[in-house]
């Protein structure tokens, strides 16, 4: 497939607005973006770096929302934590894709933030064993019409779902880590790490490849959601990003290949989980993802929901057309 490219939708922080969202994705979808995203969480405590406004919209009320004000864009999760019991889940998905047209992407997580799990007596549950076991039971009740289950987390008897999802339906796995793309090769039809440095997403992509071949399957989709702040200069494109709080998270990732240096200092080493610049800078910058054979590109502006529509412009108007 072609790479497709989406955005990060500002349902979360201080600039979070039905006006900022719905309007934002009517633009977006006259503009020819692919997709937009939303992210999940039940109690969001926001990273350091994106400030302390806990403002948070769930992103079944928002691509519901975002589906009935739009035609054709697709609706993205990016990517649901496991804190729903699978059969609301399904439900919850099924209902979306018959309400707003089949026209959604699944992205699906272990989740990083444990205080939502403790919050709901889950803390202790084994979230690398609980995404795989919800699958299961999701994608059964996809295809089957009464499912009966037992497993570690759930049992249940005698349940099905209707309406069913209009066509087969594909699910990224979320994370960056080593161990996220052996779960997205074993689970999932696609890997969707958030913010990722190019070198670790082509040590990962490679790797990835090489394990499909091995097993004889087809390679995984890819994708990524890079942080990204455009603006008609270098420096007017720094100035709102809290370019600290990504070097000292950047330093803090176990899994990333570091730059020479050995450690996260300038914007400069962030590449690919940082997209900054110009118009043309940012076209160059995608299209390193896109040489590797990147599948879904989605840009995250969440250092500039301030001058959201602006972002909206002038990534419609003078980069997608470029990347086509």
């Amino acid at each position: 497939m072609a790479t497709e490219f989406g955005l990060l939708l500002p349902h979360f922080g201080q600039y979070a607005s039905a006006e900022n969202i719905l309007e934002g994705s009517k633009r977006a979808e006259e503009l020819g973006f692919d997709s937009v995203w939303a992210r999940d969480h039940l109690i969001f405590h926001p990273h350091g770096m994106e400030g302390t406004n806990n403002t948070f919209y769930d992103p079944f009320i928002v691509l519901a929302a975002v589906g009935g004000a739009t035609s054709k864009i697709k609706l993205g999760t990016g990517s649901l934590i496991p804190h729903r019991h699978p059969l609301l889940l399904a439900s919850m998905m099924n209902g979306l894709l018959n309400l707003v047209g089949d026209r959604c992407e699944w992205g699906f997580g272990l989740g990083n933030f444990q205080h939502e799990f403790d919050a709901l007596g889950m803390g202790e549950w084994e979230r690398k064993e609980l995404v795989p076991e919800q699958l299961e039971i999701i994608r059964k009740l996809w295809s089957e019409p009464s499912i009966s289950f037992e497993g570690k987390f759930y049992k249940f008897e005698d349940c099905g779902l209707s309406p069913s999802p209009p066509s087969p339906q594909r699910i990224w796995y979320a994370g960056g880590t080593p161990a996220s793309c052996r779960r997205a090769l074993k689970y999932c039809e696609g890997w969707m790490p958030g913010r990722i440095t190019l070198p670790t997403y082509k040590k990962r992509v490679e790797k990835m490849r090489a394990s499909a071949e091995e097993q004889g399957r087809p390679r995984v989709l890819e994708g990524c959601i890079p942080i990204t702040s455009i603006d008609q200069t270098r420096e007017a494109a720094l100035e709102p990003v809290n370019v600290e709080g990504l070097l000292a998270n950047g330093n803090k990732q176990k899994f990333w290949v570091k730059p020479e240096s050995g450690t996260f200092s300038e914007p400069e080493d962030l590449e690919g989980s940082f997209m900054f610049g110009t118009p043309d800078d940012i076209v160059r910058e995608a299209k390193k993802f896109m040489e590797v054979g990147i599948d879904q590109l989605v840009f995250d502006l969440r250092f500039r929901y301030d001058t959201w529509f602006d972002g909206i412009e002038l990534l419609g108007k003078e980069v997608l057309p470029k990347l086509r």
